[in-house]
């Protein structure tokens, strides 16, 4: 709820956050324009020099996507306190968010562990800093982040009940109440086995796949007419939050769902969608994506799976990578070359291809199709495979769209609910850790006293806290512009980048919490930090992401 103090402390800080943000629209402004003239050769964007200056065009992406996880937290102020719920917590947060992020711009923004971007890397001079680093800018760094306010909210964290998230979301009631219905049953069905499934490397039982289904996890944006909820991206990311906050095998159990519905929703016949969505809604047809290929990892135009055409049927040749969850999958959206005398993105085609369910026993028994599993650090319960087609047959009508050389296209399309749902899964992940280096701290004594009572595990906790917040803000705000129609590959790009840097820095202060028994196997914190690594790197790495953000970014900017 409100309080009369927050509010008070929010109209003096409001003035503070307009005027900064104002100063880095102009310093991002200037950043863009400068290295935008060192990629332009004979006045067209170079790919060859974006590629040579990629410290300062990825340097703008990262630096876009601060101003406009800034610009979302202050937004958020907006919206809480219209809504009556903006309380101390929700100001001690955007205080110190505020406060770090800007810092950081002005200071440093770390790219990884070891890369600290610096603004001359844009090049941005010391004048062009200063006319922005002004009194409004330092008071909103100096005074925003101090010991004192940091302390302040680590009081707040240590008397939080059970796993509630630290302040208030911001979304509207339905989505709460299914944030809630979810977090039930995470909390009884998956949390208490998720470790177990993890250390041994199991599959996640069907029950739970089952449950999942009655819930409608599965169908969740699939139009009603398809049996479906119809729901948008923003009740996607809710559930995908929440089940990943539990254990990210669960939580992403309905991302291939998504993206095989949303290739047919886009791409399909209307004899595809009806044949398949209800049956993708319902749980009863299961769903992989099969688009990576040995050596070539993000860059599908060199894929070299082949698809002929044979006696009316399609037969597929090659080998495939990295695939989640194809032994018990029922259909596999599967990226092929149809035309081999096109070596680019035109001679993809898409296809819905049909396999009988697998076991350990017999992965794949359809004849054609053979593979192994990658034995993996994290990000287990559904089993990572390479597969190898030698003949492995598609029907005629599987061909997406009865569309040859539509496949990249077909694939784009659903760029963005993946990389938002990624997003989404990032910050349950992150929640998770969080929930676990609390409880560590506040369970374990030192010295007489519990962690939580020395200031450095405190302040990590509080920072992890205030991320979780930033990232779920501009996570749901590219949700809720995909919901509205709008093109948000930027957002997206920029929510899934930010969410997967602060999955792995809050896993990492977690097991820091934990000291030693963090390295132990026997704790979960030990899953949840393997879990989070891997965020960074599917559903585009980060190096790949910031490349695609820097030149939308580029294309747009003017000189």
């Amino acid at each position: 709820m409100a309080t009369e103090q927050a509010l008070k402390n929010n109209t003096e800080h409001a003035a503070l956050r307009k005027e900064t943000l104002s100063g880095l629209d102009k310093l991002l402004e200037t950043a863009k324009k400068r290295v935008k003239k060192r990629v332009l050769a004979d006045g067209k964007i170079s790919a060859a020099l974006v590629e040579k200056e990629q410290r300062a065009t990825h340097g703008i992406a990262w630096l876009a996507t601060y101003v406009e996880a800034l610009r979302q937290l202050d937004l958020y102020v907006d919206r809480m306190t219209a809504k009556g719920q903006f309380g101390e917590v929700e100001d001690l947060i955007v205080r110190i968010g505020f406060a770090e992020y800007t810092g950081q711009f002005f200071g440093g923004v770390p790219i990884s562990q070891s890369e600290m971007l610096r603004l001359s890397d844009v090049g941005l001079t010391p004048v062009d800093i200063a006319e922005h680093y002004t009194a409004e800018v330092q008071e909103a760094i100096a005074h925003g982040s101090t010991p004192e306010i940091r302390a302040e909210l680590a009081k707040h964290i240590a008397h939080m009940e059970g796993n509630a998230s630290i302040g208030a979301t911001g979304l509207d009631e339905t989505y709460e109440q299914i944030r809630d219905e979810m977090r039930k049953f995470a909390e009884a069905e998956v949390l208490p086995h998720a470790h177990e499934w993890h250390l041994k490397n199991d599959y996640i039982p069907m029950e739970v796949l089952s449950k999942m289904a009655e819930l409608g996890v599965f169908g969740l944006t699939i139009p009603e007419e398809y049996g479906g909820l119809g729901l948008g991206k923003e009740s996607m990311c809710v559930v995908s939050e929440e089940l990943s906050r539990a254990y990210i095998g669960v939580g992403s159990l309905g991302t291939r769902s998504e993206i095989a519905a949303e290739l047919i929703l886009c791409g399909g016949t209307d004899e595809q969608k009806a044949k398949w969505l209800p049956a993708i809604a319902s749980g009863e047809v299961l769903p992989t994506a099969v688009f990576t290929e040995p050596n070539t990892g993000s860059d599908l135009a060199s894929l070299k799976t082949r698809a002929v055409k044979e006696d009316g049927k399609w037969k597929v040749y090659g080998n495939k990578t990295w695939i989640t969850h194809p032994v018990r999958a029922d259909i596999m959206t599967l990226l092929a070359r149809t035309n081999p005398d096109e070596k680019g993105y035109k001679g993809l085609s898409m296809f819905i291809a049909e396999k009988p369910r697998g076991d350990d026993e017999t992965p794949f028994p359809a004849e054609g199709m053979t593979g192994g599993e990658i034995e993996v650090l994290g990000y287990r319960g559904m089993k990572e495979y390479e597969i190898a087609f030698d003949g492995f047959e598609v029907s005629e009508e599987n061909l997406l769209g009865q569309k040859e050389g539509h496949g990249f296209k077909q694939l784009m399309q659903t760029f963005e609910s993946a990389r938002i749902q990624t997003a989404a899964r990032a910050i349950g992940v992150a929640q998770s850790a969080f929930d676990l280096g609390l409880r560590y701290a506040q369970e374990r004594i030192q010295f007489g006293k519990p962690l939580l009572s020395f200031p450095r595990v405190a302040d990590k906790l509080v920072m992890m806290a205030v991320e979780i917040l930033i990232g779920r803000q501009l996570t749901y705000f590219s949700a809720s512009q995909k919901d509205s129609g709008r093109r948000c590959d930027l957002e997206a790009g920029m929510a899934k980048l930010l969410g997967a840097r602060i999955a792995w820095a809050n896993a990492d202060n977690a097991l820091q919490i934990h000291g030693g028994n963090g390295f132990a196997l026997e704790y979960p914190v030990s899953r949840v930090l393997c879990d989070a690594r891997i965020l960074s790197i599917f559903e585009g790495a980060a190096e790949i992401q910031a490349q695609v953000i820097a030149r939308r970014l580029l294309e747009e900017t003017e000189l």
